[in-house]
């Protein structure tokens, strides 16, 4: 059996790396959604250029669909694979309903930023590309990609062995997979007129 299989060591670091990330840009978006609530007119530090800016994401109603600020999802939600790739390293072994348990919080978590996705390019209330946001996006795809490979090669979905064993090895094209997962998302920018590759063209010269 691989070691990969039995102490995914490799998915851990990337589970605490995405974590940070993530928490990260969370906390940064919670900051000034702070700061818009005190200074509805305040010059947020997200706000790099008329395309891209995340003052009228936070303020808009699919910035807290439940209720309440979204980046408050993140710094709660991304504990949970911060705490779980932590205990992988510190030799921890989870039960079957566990892993079933965070794939679907990580199930939930992608097809979140799914819908956030498209409502920062379609709806007719937003168009606007929030930095913050599409960081959180870049670390959710490929956490999101490696849980599901990773709950085929441990058993969690599956005990047959042939199926475990495709999964391993399946593991290592989750890298690829989430580079064409991005180059769908920039196509469907462009696609909608955002020139998102000018604009960070412009930032940079």
């Amino acid at each position: 059996m691989s070691e990969q299989r039995t102490r995914p060591t490799f998915y851990a670091v990337w589970l605490i790396i995405a974590s940070i990330i993530g928490w990260w840009a969370a906390f940064q978006l919670t900051i000034d959604k702070f700061i818009q609530l005190a200074n509805p007119d305040a010059d947020l530090s997200c706000n790099i250029s008329t395309m891209i800016q995340c003052g009228k994401n936070l303020d808009s109603w699919q910035g807290e669909v439940f209720g309440f600020a979204n980046p408050i999802i993140g710094l709660t939600g991304w504990m949970a694979p911060l705490v779980v790739g932590v205990a992988i390293l510190a030799g921890a072994k989870f039960p079957r309903w566990f892993w079933a348990a965070f794939g679907a919080g990580i199930t939930f978590a992608f097809v979140f930023i799914c819908w956030l996705i498209s409502q920062s390019l379609y709806a007719t209330n937003l168009g606007y590309l929030c930095p913050f946001c599409m960081l959180t996006w870049s670390v959710t795809i490929p956490t999101f990609l490696a849980t599901m490979v990773h709950l085929f090669r441990n058993g969690t979905f599956t005990r047959s062995e042939r199926v475990m064993a495709r999964a391993d090895r399946l593991m290592a094209w989750v890298p690829l997979a989430t580079i064409l997962a991005y180059a769908v998302i920039i196509t469907m920018i462009q696609m909608r007129g955002l020139d998102l590759l000018g604009e960070v063209v412009g930032m940079i010269f």
